[in-house]
């Protein structure tokens, strides 16, 4: 009895493991929770006499599992920001808070900011329609002319402009970014029109 109550004390971890997994918020400890449970499940395959299991459960189950499940979290836990060169390489007062804001507000997800630039502002709109990226911003003195802040009163038009082609990111930022940093719009395709020559569709929907 002795001499089997290491092989006790391991095969308890695994269902001791598995709900610490199943009660895990952050992903990217889940994974490492879960490269654990696979590690221990491949030690009581071989523990049993099952090296082939062990061996199958330690490459496949747990190596390239845990491999793939980190590619999926990082890619899928990413907001793609869409900014004009020249405001990325400014570094400006306003673009630096913002992207403080941003960071601090989708930091409480488990999400991070990836900033990608672009030219000028046509290639900017063709990105966000052709779900390059996720959200765009703006200045004023870049402001995009879109109908949809054609409408606005120009003096009550904020310094930055962010609009977003993704519901949940922007009930996200409406609820939790300071409405000081930003005018938030959520543009809504209406229907799978084809885009015309700038890249956008011909209707679309705009949520302030």
């Amino acid at each position: 009895m002795t001499e089997d109550s290491y092989i006790v004390a391991i095969t308890v971890l695994l269902p001791l493991t598995a709900c610490i997994l199943v009660l895990q918020v952050n992903p990217y400890h889940a994974l490492v929770i879960r490269g654990i449970l696979g590690a221990v499940a491949a030690l009581v395959y071989a523990l049993f006499g099952a090296a082939d299991v062990a061996l199958t459960e330690a490459l496949v189950g747990t190596m390239l599992s845990i491999t793939l499940y980190a590619v999926a979290v990082r890619s899928s836990l990413s907001m793609r920001l869409g900014v004009l060169e020249d405001e990325s390489k400014a570094n400006t007062q306003s673009f630096e808070e913002l992207l403080g804001g941003l960071r601090k507000t989708l930091s409480k997800y488990h999400m991070r900011v990836e900033v990608l630039t672009y030219t000028n502002i046509p290639a900017l709109q063709t990105a966000l329609m052709a779900k390059e990226i996720h959200t765009t911003y703006v200045s004023s003195e870049h402001l995009i002319d879109w109908d949809s802040l054609q409408s606005l009163p120009l003096p009550d038009k904020p310094l930055n402009q962010i609009q977003t082609r993704i519901q949940r990111l922007y009930d996200i930022m409406h609820r939790e970014l300071s409405p000081d940093l930003a005018n938030l719009t959520y543009l809504q395709p209406t229907s799978p029109s084809q885009p015309n020559n700038h890249g956008i569709p011909d209707s679309v929907e705009a949520q302030q």
